[in-house]
């Protein structure tokens, strides 16, 4: 039977979590073991505050809408509840950047929903 040798699939893995690790304190950047560890809580702690970061947007959104409403002389939740009433589906998202960068097309969005 023919020699196999071994290692480049582990050597891979290995060089690959540690490449992962890179930038992370003490033996969590070296060492295989504490390197894996590591990942793992880091990736929980990623899902958890991607979805953190989401919620803190929404809310931020929230903020300009109203702010750029208000200036109209109407407030959110009757802006928000016009818009469902007109059919009119623009997202909290592009809402809050129109509000923000072009006042004057949000202007438009509001007199629309005001008649």
């Amino acid at each position: 039977m023919t020699r196999v040798k071994r290692g480049t699939i582990s050597t891979k893995r290995r060089r690959n979590v540690l490449k992962q690790t890179k930038g992370f304190r003490w033996g969590r950047k070296s060492k295989e073991r504490q390197a894996r560890e590591a990942l793992l809580h880091a990736g929980l702690h990623r899902f958890n505050d991607n979805r953190k970061k989401k919620r803190v947007r929404r809310k931020l959104w929230n903020v300009k809408i109203n702010a750029g409403a208000r200036m109209e002389g109407i407030t959110y939740s009757k802006l928000i509840n016009a818009l469902k009433l007109k059919h009119i589906e623009l997202d909290r998202k592009i809402l809050a950047a129109l509000a923000e960068h072009n006042p004057t097309v949000f202007k438009q969005i509001t007199e629309l929903v005001g008649k």
